[in-house]
């Protein structure tokens, strides 16, 4: 801005507002003599100036700049501004929601995880109101940003990395990428300030050599497209330093081997215009097969849409080439921006109705979920914006995005929270899959519902990966919050009963146990495993290590005791003997972390057993002499166990069986199979090579989760 500003009332001058209407001029001219306002703007009119010329670039209408102008000094300015507001409700509006908005990103730079759950929901309330909210926002990082050189170190890096996790994402959310390319490489220049000067040198070296590059690329095309009488506007693409340090790092290449380096952008009159200029440009160039993208057919999640091509241009090097309508043009640059007097229910159009959708779907989180409703909100805030996330279809075309790792339960879920409930079965692109299959961008769900139904507990469990969203988790645990408490323990008791007879651990005390999850009772203990507060095998794993500690010796009171000799320390430590051969017992098979036993035997060494081994207590009846105290070594090539597994005897099934065991990285030393006699079942008993008790859990759950599966559990 050229405009010298010493005092508030300039900024009336500022060209910006040159176009803004009479009455709302007139209310600034009102709002500036307020003393309070003029306190708040005075503290730093650089920056308001700044603000006016970012929405001035984004062609804000009047009510914006008034808003993005009040917005801050309206908490100094109190009673006599809100009664000169009042005719305006929808600046009003917009200066809440900047109020909101100051007080989350304030607790959010002091606390990454700790923004303001009030804040952030009266924000979210705002942007649905009125998504003009969101620009002045970006404006105001914007411009504090740009005058971040004078800063604090400590106070720069804050603003940086709160714009890098949450402005400049909302931006690519919204599609203001306009303001989007400047968030991100200020946030960048200012937390990895070596990497964005050496990037920014590389480009700087070889400026001259490109420009005069792209100049004869853009005179050859616009000959060529004159030839077929397109009217075309080309330029060339501007370079994002950020942008281009993450190709580098994504696809592992130098700056050179950028495709988008030497890039032009041509800008026509309408979609037909666009396959044709396409067109032309083949002709001209041999493409790229493998760098064409059709966004204007498929739009990104953003509402993107655009032609994307390389070719082998003159000299034979690589040249990206960006095709859209003046239309696309503006759309891709400004967003949201672009239709500033956008009103819900007035004039809307699908892409903002998704936008607004999106919005609710967030304040959603605290009605919907079991978690505390600030870090719910805040949490699903932060996955939404997260650029890892993958984009799906439904049957109709609709576009649904979820966190990479999503499943069609989360799907199901996001579509809807009773579709969720009712979910049985689901086609991903025609093929039936299982509830925990990992969708992909591109993938086409269909979700099969029962007419009524309710969500399964076995949900709940990590150990199943059903669920990768905590959206998702969240609803299905505030269903079952609402059953009453008989139910929820009579629930619990059955899972962590059938958890802890398939690990042989049916017959623990757990008393001590419930205390270790602060659970007044056993009773609570299994309502926290009913809710998926406590996982099963959490409680597993807390009765190994209570059984370990209680059956650790006392230490010797004179000598230290001799050890095993070193071929068998890789796995067990006996106590007392040397140069015996150790063996683990084929009746109990005890894992790493059970409390265990020694038995001598005669001629074949010590034999190990688990503590709670029946054919051990047996032994130690008859021989006590012959028991000696046994500690687990260091591991080394992991454990052989027996697992029994019951299903229904379908085509596949064992192929399905061990495609899990390889992914989970254990291995099958063998393997026997039985037909159940007029069942229509299959036994299946297998020895199985694992790392530790943790991995063998975890293999249990996820073989149960196999469709016609109806137990596995360890045997012996």
């Amino acid at each position: 801005m050229a405009l010298s500003t010493n005092s508030p009332a300039q900024l009336l001058d500022h060209p910006a507002l040159a176009g803004m209407e009479a009455s709302l001029r007139a209310l600034l001219v009102q709002a500036l003599q307020l003393p309070g306002v003029q306190q708040g703007l005075a503290e730093d009119l650089p920056l308001q100036a700044d603000l006016l010329d970012i929405l001035g670039s984004l062609s804000a209408d009047g009510e914006t700049l008034a808003a993005a102008l009040l917005a801050a000094a309206a908490a100094g300015a109190g009673a006599p501004l809100q009664a000169l507001l009042k005719p305006y409700p929808g600046i009003v509006g917009l200066v809440e929601g900047q109020q909101a908005a100051a007080q989350v990103w304030a607790l959010h730079a002091a606390d990454a995880h700790g923004a303001n759950p009030e804040g952030l929901r009266r924000l979210l309330l705002a942007i649905v109101r009125d998504l003009r909210v969101v620009p002045i926002l970006l404006a105001r990082q914007l411009a504090q940003l740009r005058v971040a050189a004078r800063l604090p170190a400590a106070e720069r890096r804050q603003l940086a990395q709160l714009t890098r996790d949450i402005h400049a994402p909302l931006a690519n959310r919204l599609g203001i990428w306009q303001l989007k390319w400047e968030l991100e490489d200020l946030a960048f220049r200012y937390l990895e300030a070596d990497t964005y000067r050496q990037v920014a040198q590389q480009l700087d070296e070889k400026r001259t050599g490109r420009e005069r590059y792209i100049e004869t690329v853009k005179s050859t095309l616009q000959a060529a497209l004159a030839e077929h009488a397109i009217r075309a506007e080309i330029s060339g693409r501007p370079k994002h330093i950020f942008s281009i340090w993450r190709k580098m790092q994504k696809k592992q290449v130098e700056m050179d081997e950028l495709y988008d380096l030497r890039a032009v952008r041509v800008a026509v009159d309408d979609v037909a215009a666009c396959y044709a200029a396409l067109g032309v440009v083949h002709a001209l160039w041999l493409p790229v097969p493998s760098e064409f993208d059709d966004y204007i057919a498929r739009p990104k999640p953003n509402d993107y849409r655009s032609l994307h091509t390389a070719v082998i241009g003159p000299e034979g090097r690589t040249v990206e080439v960006q095709i859209r309508t003046h239309q696309m043009h503006a759309q891709a640059e400004l967003g949201v921006a672009a239709h500033w007097r956008y009103k819900e229910g007035k004039g809307g159009d699908r892409a903002f109705d998704r936008k607004i959708a999106w919005m609710r779907q967030l304040l959603e989180q605290g009605a919907d979920g079991g978690r505390e409703e600030g870090a719910g909100l805040a949490g699903e805030l932060g996955a939404q914006l997260a650029e890892e996330r993958i984009y799906t279809l439904t049957p109709k075309g609709e576009v649904i995005d979820l966190p990479r790792g999503g499943t069609v339960l989360d799907f199901a879920y996001h579509v809807h929270t009773m579709v969720g409930h009712r979910t049985r079965g689901a086609k991903v692109n025609g093929r039936i899959v299982p509830l925990h299959y990992v969708l992909h961008s591109g993938d086409r769900v269909e979700i099969m519902t029962a007419r009524t139904g309710e969500p399964r507990r076995d949900w709940l469990l990590a150990s199943n990966a059903f669920l990768a969203s905590g959206r998702a988790r969240d609803k299905v645990r505030a269903w079952f919050h609402k059953l009453d408490q008989t139910r929820n323990v009579q629930a619990g008791r059955e899972v962590l009963e059938r958890e802890l007879k398939r690990l042989g651990l049916h017959h623990a005390d757990l008393a001590p146990i419930a205390r270790r999850f602060r659970a007044d009772s056993i009773d609570d203990l299994y309502v926290q495993v009913a809710l998926g507060d406590v996982g099963p095998s959490q409680v597993g794993r807390a009765i190994h290590e209570e059984q370990r500690a209680a059956s650790e010796p006392a230490p010797p009171l004179r000598r230290p005791p001799r050890r095993a000799p070193a071929a068998a320390k890789s796995r067990f430590t006996v106590q007392g003997v040397g140069n015996l051969l150790v063996q683990i017992s084929r009746c109990c098979q005890p894992l790493p972390g059970e409390p265990i036993a020694g038995y001598q035997t005669r001629g074949r060494g010590v034999s190990v057993h688990r503590a709670d081994c029946m054919a051990m207590q047996r032994l130690a009846a008859s021989s006590p002499q012959r028991v000696l105290p046994v500690e687990w070594g260091v591991a080394g090539g992991g454990y052989e166990v027996d697992v029994q597994i019951k299903a229904l005897d379908r085509k596949g099934l064992l192929k399905d069986i061990t495609t899990l065991i390889a992914q989970e990285d254990t291995h099958v030393t063998d393997i026997q199979s039985e037909n159940l006699r007029d069942s229509g079942r299959a036994l299946l008993r297998m020895r199985l090579r694992v790392a530790d008790y943790g991995q063998l859990s975890t293999l249990l759950g996820k073989l149960e989760a196999l469709p016609g599966v109806e137990q596995a559990r360890r045997s012996g």
